[in-house]
């Protein structure tokens, strides 16, 4: 069984939906959640799920190697649900192609730093766009440059409000984040 370790900064709805999911399945398993945020919501689920819940803060990420020992320790795959640090280079070297994040539109479009959450949808309101959706990719040195696994797709009509878009992108991720993930995992180890 494969493991898991996901990376939140939020409210954790995503990192909740992939423990639900991968408790139900023998392919893998999230073995800890890493929060930047010690005040997210996050450690809230976690803890109702009886999932390890770590914080961590910029020196252990970047200088130290806390947090690549501990994925060294712990996972086979990192999985970013709503994460907004930038991931170092030595953990993208020691995870090659094994670190998959979600953003909240269909890349290339409305990415790169500073382009999460309600920025997105802003921004895509703003320009008017018939439809967005959710991207699935892999991580490498750039914000939201990796190479695309799966796209979602949802239309949009003018009387979409921003919050009404997060509704529709909130939708896409549940339905699609676990099973690609799933996918990708079955996939690259057959």
């Amino acid at each position: 069984m494969k493991r898991i370790v996901v990376f939140a900064s939020g409210s954790g709805t995503n990192a909740e939906n992939i423990i639900k999911f991968f408790n139900h399945t023998k392919i893998a398993k999230v073995t800890q959640v890493l929060c930047n945020n010690e005040h997210a919501k996050v450690f809230d689920r976690c803890k109702n799920l009886n999932i390890s819940c770590l914080h961590f803060n910029r020196t252990d990420f970047l200088k130290e190697d806390t947090i690549l020992n501990l994925l060294k320790e712990q996972a086979d795959y990192i999985i970013l649900a709503g994460f907004l640090w930038k991931i170092p280079e030595k953990i993208i070297k020691a995870f090659p192609n094994k670190i998959i994040n979600i953003h909240p539109a269909l890349l290339p479009k409305y990415g790169g730093k500073g382009m999460y959450g309600m920025h997105v949808h802003n921004a895509v309101k703003e320009n008017n766009e018939t439809e967005t959706g959710i991207t699935i990719h892999y991580v490498n040195e750039n914000y939201d440059e990796g190479a695309i696994i799966y796209q979602a797709k949802t239309q949009l009509t003018t009387e979409d409000t921003p919050k009404t878009i997060a509704a529709k992108i909130h939708e896409l991720e549940q339905r699609y984040f676990p099973r690609i993930i799933e996918e990708v995992i079955m996939e690259t180890n057959e």
